[in-house]
């Protein structure tokens, strides 16, 4: 019998596009996506849709919501356009990058109002993450346009 604070149960992540149980794959096994070890992932076979696990995590908690190709492709292509930005963040705060591409996503979505705002980029939808591509490259072509007004 086991005395002490309840063990909280494994996370267990339903896939979005289809609804079935994620899977926990490993490199080594037959569903795992990748040639080498990229880490854990939950994985729904059937949609083909996965997301990676925290690296430290003991318990395989998933960084955010299942990704399809489509949700991945916009994903990296967000990641692409916000680049620049946090290159910049990166110069002129001396932060690190992650804390600067967190703060460039959470910018991003506070602009387009998203609600509730996401911690990560891995939390965004399709829709959410193609609306935040246009927004990003409007403002950076506004900005190298030479307007005085961002550039104060």
């Amino acid at each position: 019998m086991r005395v002490g604070r309840p063990v909280k149960a494994l996370p267990q992540p339903d896939c979005d596009y289809c609804g079935k149980r994620a899977l926990l794959a490993r490199a080594g096994d037959e569903a795992y996506p990748y040639r080498e070890d990229h880490g854990a992932l939950w994985i729904c076979t059937a949609c083909q849709a996965w997301i990676g696990v925290h690296s430290r995590s003991t318990r395989n908690v998933p960084l955010g919501r299942l990704a399809d190709g489509a949700l991945r492709d916009a994903k990296s292509r967000l990641h692409d356009a916000l680049e620049p930005l946090v290159a910049g963040k990166i110069r002129r705060d001396r932060v690190n990058p992650f804390e600067a591409r967190a703060k460039a996503i959470r910018w991003a979505a506070g602009e387009l109002g998203f609600d509730p705002l996401p911690a990560s980029i891995h939390n965004l939808s399709l829709e959410q993450c193609e609306q935040a591509i246009r927004y990003v490259e409007a403002f950076i072509a506004h900005r190298r346009s030479g307007s005085p007004d961002e550039r104060a």
